[in-house]
């Protein structure tokens, strides 16, 4: 047989043998959803996506291996192409869970109308994980009422980004499509979803080593991602702040991704200001973003609606509009 005729025929057969009778998806097709609830959706609780140190003081020799956990929502249907939506629990780094039932709702809500969802719970700051030296000589400068709180956000932002990369390197077995990306949750979690969003890949994760943490093997290391759209729910750009207060880090520039803001005009736990100094971020970057002060509410205002849209109606109508996702 003609080689060339004879290699036609053996690639043939290997594309065939990989779409194992699957849709072939166009590089850079955006996912299908639906406009509303058109699925079942299948929860699996307690996924590991890594492992994490909890010291019995800080950095002491002494520590515990944790496996981090969290939830999926996976619509059932047979889309070979879905969006990713992941959520982030707020409670101030010290409490809190990703079964927080304001989450769940949202996590119901993405999937139901086509999302794989993600609801992560991440250690806090009874936990004790590993802290950067860096981070420790700052705390000089933060009140000692604050320090553990602080101490929190490392941790909790370096098991955020672990959980993206897990997902990333498990995307195939999900149907995800990697370039839709949505990262959010509320005040903690959106502090988080912001410093995950906005940072580097390296930030949160090469400041420290494998040796000082050798549970950082088990956060598929080399994994990388694009976080596209940003929910942010009562937060503030603090993870991102500290980043700059510490190595002097400037992450803020007209490539960071677009964003859902949304904040109680009476908040008094995370001051509605912090949402104020986000916009302007974001004007002066000239970067996408909408905005929602939530007259006369304050922290946790799950509840919120705006002319009859609740918040879930609100950021699914925004992601769909900045991810130029089909919807059916």
């Amino acid at each position: 047989m003609n080689n060339k005729i004879f290699l036609t025929i053996v690639l043939t057969s290997l594309l065939l043998a990989c779409t194992d009778d699957k849709e072939l998806i166009p590089d850079n097709t955006p996912p299908v959803v639906s406009q509303n609830a058109s699925y079942e959706v299948l929860v699996t609780e307690d996924l590991i996506y890594g492992e994490g140190l909890s010291h019995e003081s800080l950095n002491s020799p002494t520590a515990t291996t944790l496996p981090l956990y969290m939830d999926s929502y996976v619509p059932d249907n047979n889309s070979q192409n879905r969006p990713l939506l992941v959520l982030i629990h707020g409670g101030g780094f010290t409490g809190g869970t990703k079964q927080q039932e304001p989450l769940v709702d949202m996590a119901n809500y993405y999937a139901a109308r086509g999302f794989v969802v993600f609801s992560i719970d991440y250690r806090l700051r009874g936990n004790k994980g590993t802290i950067p030296q860096e981070w420790i000589d700052a705390s000089s400068d933060i009140p000692a009422e604050s320090i553990g709180q602080f101490y929190a956000i490392y941790p909790a932002h370096r098991d955020a980004k672990a959980a993206l990369r897990w997902i990333v390197a498990n995307a195939e077995n999900y149907n995800i499509n990697t370039d839709y990306i949505t990262v959010g949750g509320g005040s903690a979690g959106a502090t988080t979803s912001i410093g995950v969003g906005v940072s580097d890949l390296a930030d949160y994760k090469e400041e420290i080593t494998s040796s000082q943490d050798p549970t950082l093997t088990s956060t598929n290391y080399n994994q990388a991602y694009e976080v596209k759209t940003i929910l942010d729910f009562w937060g503030s750009d603090s993870s991102i702040e500290t980043l700059e207060l510490i190595y002097g880090y400037q992450r803020f520039d007209q490539n960071i991704p677009s964003i859902f803001i949304a904040h109680g005009t009476e908040d008094t736990t995370v001051p509605y200001s912090n949402a104020e100094d986000l916009k302007a971020i974001y004007q002066a970057n000239n970067a996408d973003f909408v905005f929602y002060a939530l007259e006369g509410r304050g922290h946790g205002a799950w509840g919120t609606t705006i002319d009859g849209e609740s918040l879930s109606d609100l950021s699914f109508a925004y992601v769909l509009e900045v991810q130029n996702l089909i919807a059916e």
